[in-house]
């Protein structure tokens, strides 16, 4: 049961990723997305491409404070390579790099494999609860655009029912979620309660301000690595910070859609720059740059991560 199972997690996002490839380059010809990439400017995209490596190498050594309490002092060259082995293998299988880099850890670190892997869970926490308020953020700078939006769509009653009909569905829920005592009602208090606990936990660390801070660096830096990139295309060069969070966002819900992104990275760019009236040719060809650019950089550094880390440890083992 459990093979056909990993074998559905492997294989649908990869056909789904296939599928919003062909979908993509079929809205658009590809001498056409070719003269993008040509006439691209590359150096913002290199600066969008270093902005990523701050904040892969911001994420390793934040790793590093998690570690501490557990009393070990893992090096920084190990956590960063660790952190591109990840990234890589989870084009390869969703959510494998998490694993991966809990192995990683545990073989050249000595950091039992179950306490590593559950610094690494906590990390994803703190990043949910980032991208969550980047959501937010997003939400209150644009919330009279999103009322326009829905009220152009729906007349004002409809749309005060729909408000609050979701309100009273979320709070039934909550009742239901309090007393039920289903697997999944189990399973979906325990994914809250886990974001919970280890959003308290970080404010238990000794060094808690520094992870905070590292954070807050981490996803500043992936918004900007966004926003830069923008520049690289004439016909988004005065693109406002709205609608870039708000592709930022849906882009980055994308990333778990399919592996890596493939297929989907684009499309969902060309979804939220629509919303703003943007033409879809350079927000595809945007979404294409952004996505390939940064994917390299992983295959390039994930590569010789996987490479380095055992000739880089072997004087640890000799």
């Amino acid at each position: 049961m459990g093979q056909p199972k990993t074998i559905l997690k492997v294989v649908i996002p990869l056909l789904l990723g296939v599928g919003l490839v062909w979908y993509s380059l079929s809205k658009i010809s590809l001498s056409t997305l070719v003269q993008y990439f040509k006439d691209a400017d590359y150096a913002w995209i290199l600066f969008g491409v270093f902005l990523g490596v701050l904040s892969h190498i911001s994420r390793a050594y934040r790793w590093l404070f998690m570690a501490e309490p557990l009393g070990f002092t893992p090096k920084l060259p190990n956590s960063i390579m660790a952190v591109y082995s990840a990234y890589l293998i989870n084009f390869t299988i969703p959510r494998a790099g998490e694993v991966a880099r809990g192995t990683i850890l545990s073989n050249y670190e000595g950091i039992p494999f179950d306490k590593g892997f559950g610094t690494i869970v906590a990390e994803r926490i703190a990043d949910t609860l980032m991208l969550l308020a980047v959501v937010l953020i997003a939400f209150v700078l644009e919330f009279e655009f999103i009322y326009q939006f829905f009220a152009a769509k729906f007349n004002g009653s409809v749309l005060i029912i729909g408000v609050v009909g979701l309100v009273l569905c979320g709070l039934l829920l909550l009742i239901w979620l309090r007393k039920s005592h289903s697997k999944f009602a189990l399973k979906v208090k325990g994914f809250f309660l886990g974001l919970l606990e280890g959003a308290l936990s970080i404010f238990k660390m000794k060094k808690k301000w520094a992870f905070i801070g590292h954070t807050l660096f981490i996803w500043v830096m992936y918004v900007l690595m966004f926003y830069v990139t923008t520049n690289a295309l004439p016909e988004l060069e005065h693109i406002s910070l709205t609608p870039v969070l708000i592709g930022f966002i849906l882009a980055s819900f994308s990333i778990a859609a399919t592996n890596g992104g493939i297929g989907s990275f684009p499309e969902a760019v060309v979804i939220a720059f629509s919303l703003f009236g943007i033409a879809e040719d350079p927000s595809r060809a945007f979404g294409w740059i952004m996505w390939s650019t940064q994917t390299l950089v992983i295959i390039l550094l994930g590569g010789l991560s996987l490479l380095y880390l055992p000739i880089y440890n072997r004087k640890d083992r000799t």
